[in-house]
């Protein structure tokens, strides 16, 4: 058996529109992420059993209007949250960008390292896959959970995550097998 996990990141912020890196500050959503949040709850409403949020506001705001009143039970997860960036949070994307590569292993003054975030998606995988081990569910959360997500389940290091560019989509899917650990890849 396996766990499918369909990810979405958060909709689009007011953060995300000015240019602001938002970390560990909630956000909200702006009117076009209000938009997308409605379009996701209609795409992924079907055969999902149960959703899993951040419980940073701009996550929480995604899945409220994506599945209220849908009758799937939303769970708020504090390990689904975006990397801590410390004194950065709510700094320029590009002042964040600029020193990502330092802290894959290093925390940011004052808060974490990618590393740390793919440890928090690690034991968050554990338990969801013990719970709904041939199930399909949703998480909803942030550009570092998906590159945690893709460096577990799919062995990309993350040197080359956080190098990438953010390119938003409708989703990602990862089958996470429920006799295989998530715990084997460094």
């Amino acid at each position: 058996m396996a766990l499918e996990v369909v990810y979405e990141t958060h909709s689009t912020s007011v953060d995300n529109e000015r240019g602001v890196a938002t970390g560990w500050l909630d956000g909200q959503l702006s009117a076009h992420g209000r938009e997308q949040a409605a379009a996701l709850g209609e795409r992924r409403r079907n055969g999902i059993a149960a959703v899993y949020v951040s419980d940073l506001g701009r996550a929480v705001e995604t899945a409220e209007i994506a599945f209220d009143g849908s009758g799937i039970p939303v769970h708020q997860d504090a390990r689904l949250r975006e990397c801590d960036y410390g004194e950065l949070n709510g700094a320029r994307v590009e002042e964040v960008t600029e020193v990502r590569r330092r802290h894959i292993d290093e925390p940011f003054p004052g808060g974490e390292s990618y590393r740390r975030v793919v440890e928090r998606m690690r034991a968050f995988l554990d338990e969801v896959v013990a719970c709904h081990d041939g199930e399909r569910i949703v998480v909803i959360a942030h550009s570092a959970n998906r590159w945690a997500l893709d460096h577990l389940v799919d062995g990309v290091p993350l040197e080359e995550l956080v190098d990438a560019p953010f390119a938003w989509q409708e989703g990602w899917v990862y089958v996470v097998n429920a006799s295989s650990s998530a715990s084997d890849i460094e």
